[in-house]
């Protein structure tokens, strides 16, 4: 099928510019908007004042927003994409929300002819800008389709799941498998520095034994450098594991590594670290080291 013949992203942080120079080297025209004017003034494409302008000029737009409020604001609010009246068809959500809140909102959508397709990517900024992200789709099969060729400039690899809802499910999965093999690599070089092998000697040891991880790969030599300029951030990650922990909670299953985990997190935002890449966290362990004998 064709390509929608106007794209609009709201929401240029991270993970939208990353999207936004993808779908500009694809060849599109695309109109932003975000409510930080830095953010809009960094943009490579038409930069408008607001959500309802780019409601106005986009068949198609992306979210990349930081939760499931944010994109209920965006899409139904007084003055979000829907205020300027029909021109959207299709909206691709690719922040990390509520399951079930993102399913309601897709019903809702669906009654008045707007597809929502979830489109929530498994990668840090720079591994999505690289287009070595992966894309969890949720939606109608037949609404997907129909935006293909942006999907497609998106991300190189793309999994349909389920239905609406269904992707923001298994992103909290993966993620929750992700975030815990970030913290068991600080925990493990904390552990190995306290007793007195250096960082860099410990990371060699993990990428050569089959404690070997994608975290280990991404995120072991910020560990080892202490430099952690964002390309994912502690922040964000939390509100990742509060909605699994939420979600988990109303199915009955206890998630007790989450659960430290969001502790660990919770402490590092209270120290000022929640803007940093989620690699920081190794700062919060080594802040709990205490003297030996005490």
């Amino acid at each position: 099928m064709s390509a929608p013949a106007s794209i609009g992203i709201v929401g240029l942080g991270l993970v939208g510019q990353a999207l936004a120079a993808r779908l500009l080297a694809a060849g599109f025209a695309v109109t932003g908007y975000d409510l930080r004017p830095e953010a809009r003034a960094a943009f490579g494409g038409v930069a408008v004042d607001s959500v309802r302008e780019v409601g106005a000029r986009a068949d198609c737009v992306v979210l990349a927003v930081f939760d499931s409020n944010d994109v209920l604001a965006v899409v139904e609010g007084a003055d979000g994409l829907l205020a300027a009246g029909h021109r959207v068809r299709s909206v691709i959500d690719c922040s990390t929300g509520d399951p079930a809140r993102l399913a309601a909102l897709a019903g809702r959508l669906a009654q008045r002819g707007v597809a929502f397709i979830e489109g929530p990517l498994s990668g840090s900024s720079q591994q999505i800008a690289a287009g070595e992200a992966t894309q969890l789709l949720g939606g109608d099969a037949a609404a997907i389709e129909s935006c293909e060729a942006v999907l497609r400039a998106l991300a190189s690899q793309r999994i349909h799941v389920g239905a609406a809802g269904m992707a923001a499910t298994a992103k909290l999965a993966t993620n929750l498998v992700l975030g815990l093999n970030r913290a068991a690599l600080a925990e493990g070089m904390v552990f190995a520095e306290s007793l007195g092998i250096a960082p860099d000697k410990f990371l060699a040891l993990v990428l050569a034994t089959p404690a070997r991880s994608g975290a280990a790969e991404a995120k072991g030599e910020m560990m080892v450098r202490g430099e952690f300029a964002p390309q994912s951030r502690i922040r964000q990650h939390l509100k990742d594991v509060e909605l699994m922990l939420a979600s988990a909670a109303q199915s009955g299953q206890p998630l007790p590594l989450s659960e430290t985990h969001a502790a660990l997190m919770r402490d590092a935002i209270a120290a000022g670290d929640g803007d940093l890449d989620n690699a920081g966290l190794i700062r919060q362990f080594r802040r709990q080291r205490r003297p030996p004998g005490t």
